[in-house]
């Protein structure tokens, strides 16, 4: 018997239901979908249609010996979705799974009218993303202590969708657009609320730990922010305890990677991967212990979510919508290749298709009618233990030696207590520059910048890179240098100066690398947008001097500015300084400082506090 189909004939009627499946981690991220087809009052196997759709066949046999023809218009919700049944075939079971990040095939089958029933949670998840503007958003928590650009409070809702969704997703703003603002008014808003039944954990690169306490500080100080930088083998008290009443936990890839059955153990409501580059290596064991993370709701935050290639993306969706593309594999097969190779441009819209309610970005330039001329950021950076030792081991023999000289206000000895100084502001930058022993220590700020320097590069910004030091610059060099990163260098011994300006601004390097005396006067370099300050200047105005070589007419780019400041050094207390002197430049490391009086002995006292 052959059931043929009229030219318009629509006798096949779809009924696909979503029923709640646990997942192996406890969580409920997937949905068994069961999907049965009926022509002519006979039930057709969903496994055989799908074979036959996938194979291209014409016709199907059921299990009475009829055949089917599948030329039938009420088919052509299923054959448009054929490519993607594959991917929601379980190949253990056979059975059709749907993941619950998946939107986007989820709303397919849903505009299909293939649907008759589904899960209520599932049906919130898509309302609350899909029909956002119908939602009144979330004010803005009354406990963050700062005024939130429109685009800020646009991606503080978007957050807020997602949480209450159920749902992960990647924040990828450009860099200096408050990613950390907007993440920790999500977190105070789950406060404030009372759905953080749990702490929010933030994974960070070590270098920029400093600044989520810093942002939360400044911005949420309502939040009890707890940093955890040993293991609970090496602090002798249990995780559990340390993160005991916490709002927010803070802690760096390393140390989660070393400490994974402590973290993993334990439930958290948030969890937070910043600068999530770090996890991009899906093969790799940092990687592994991320996924492994029992939360909520998941959020990768990177300003580069996709690197060197479309599998950098893979990643972070694996963490963010774990099975929205499960196996990497077939992602590598069936969306990554055809796109970069250009072969299958429908692939692209079919990523962009699935990853739309997941992912939010906005460049600089998109929301630059909502930022100032230029924006000032003070970045702060942990130092690692061995730096943090030397460090402290020569801020304790500078603190006995100059203390008691203070009382003594000769030419002499205010040499040598500027002379204890510099070597104090030196160490917070790499132990190396006294000491070639310690070279191999290793410079956090070094880490921090090159980072940064990455994520400029594959977004197509360009950078001014400032310090004081020249001994320091070098090492920045050799740095990027080994990381490929492209650099033009100037300092007050730099030869045919005029030609280094034109090779940055005809070339392609990312960066210009420049000393004080060099650099804070007499150029235009209008081609970069971000400058980097890797010290801190005594005179703040030498500092706007250096600023202004880019932030200046003919700029028609967002100028974001970073000051990188060493934690717990002396370059804190430089900064407090500037706050109180505007003329210390040249009172300290300029040739006036040598017989001015103005740097009082209880400046002195208050950097070596």
């Amino acid at each position: 018997e052959v059931l043929d189909a009229e030219p318009d004939a629509d006798d096949a009627a779809l009924a696909t239901s979503a029923v709640e499946d646990a997942a192996l981690d406890g969580s409920t991220d997937w949905f068994g979908l069961s999907v049965v087809v009926t022509i002519d009052g006979r039930e057709l196997p969903v496994a055989a249609l799908l074979a036959a759709l996938t194979a291209g066949d014409d016709h199907v046999m059921l299990d009475d010996g009829a055949w089917i023809d599948l030329a039938r218009p009420g088919l052509d919700p299923l054959r448009r979705l054929v490519e993607e049944a594959a991917r929601l075939v379980d190949p253990g079971t056979g059975e059709m799974r749907l993941s619950r990040w998946d939107l986007g095939t989820w709303q397919d089958l849903e505009a299909s009218g293939a649907i008759t029933a589904a899960s209520a949670r599932w049906r919130r998840s898509v309302a609350a993303l899909g029909h956002l503007d119908e939602i009144a958003p979330p004010d803005v928590p009354t406990a963050i202590g700062a005024r939130l650009r429109p685009y800020q409070t646009e991606g503080y809702q978007w957050l807020a969708a997602l949480w209450t969704a159920g749902l992960g997703g990647i924040l990828a703003d450009d860099m200096g657009l408050g990613k950390t603002l907007q993440t920790l008014a999500l977190i105070a808003r789950a406060r404030e609320t009372g759905e953080l039944a749990h702490p929010a954990l933030v994974v960070a690169p070590t270098s920029v730990m400093a600044a989520w306490t810093g942002e939360a500080r400044k911005f949420a100080p309502s939040l009890r922010v707890v940093v955890i930088d040993q293991t609970a083998t090496k602090s002798g008290v249990p995780l559990a305890r340390a993160v005991a009443g916490a709002d927010v936990v803070v802690a760096s890839y390393t140390l989660v990677r070393l400490d994974e059955a402590s973290f993993t153990a334990l439930e958290w409501s948030l969890l937070v991967l910043d600068e999530a580059q770090f996890v991009k290596n899906h093969t790799a064991k940092t990687y592994a212990v991320v996924r492994r993370l029992l939360a909520r709701m998941r959020l990768v935050i990177t300003g580069t979510p996709l690197e060197n290639s479309l599998m950098d993306l893979w990643s972070l969706l694996s963490i963010a919508a774990p099975g929205l593309f499960p196996d990497p594999r077939r992602f590598q097969a069936d969306i990554a290749r055809p796109i970069e190779s250009g072969d299958e441009p429908d692939r692209l819209a079919l990523l962009h298709r699935r990853t739309r309610p997941l992912m939010l970005r906005r460049t600089k330039e998109q929301v630059a009618a909502e930022l100032p001329p230029k924006q000032e950021f003070v970045v702060p950076v942990t130092l690692g233990r061995a730096h943090r030792r030397i460090y402290d081991r020569e801020l304790a023999a500078t603190r006995m030696r100059v203390l008691g000289l203070l009382d003594d206000s000769s030419r002499t000895h205010r040499i040598e207590i500027l002379a204890a100084l510099t070597r104090l502001r030196q160490l917070s930058l790499h132990p190396g520059l006294l000491d070639e022993a310690d070279l191999a220590v290793g410079s956090e700020k070094i880490d921090s910048l090159a980072e940064q320097l990455h994520s400029l590069a594959q977004a197509g910004h360009r950078a001014l890179v400032f310090s004081q030091f020249t001994g320091f610059l070098k090492l920045v060099r050799e740095r990027l240098t080994a990381e490929r990163i492209g650099w033009e260098y100037l300092d007050g011994r730099t030869r045919r100066r005029e030609e280094r300006v034109r090779a940055f601004k005809e070339g392609d390097a990312t960066a210009f690398l420049i000393s004080l005396k060099a650099g804070g006067f007499g150029l235009t370099l209008t081609e970069a947008d971000y400058v980097f300050v890797l010290d801190p200047w005594w005179n703040p105005a030498a500092e706007r001097q250096a600023i202004d070589r880019t932030h200046r007419i003919g700029q028609d780019k967002q100028v974001m500015v970073y000051r990188l400041v060493s934690a717990d050094t002396i370059e804190e207390k430089v900064v407090e300084l500037q706050q109180r002197k505007r003329e210390l430049f040249d009172q300290v490391v300029g040739d006036e400082a040598l017989s001015s009086g103005a740097l009082t002995l209880d400046d002195i006292r208050g950097l070596l506090a």
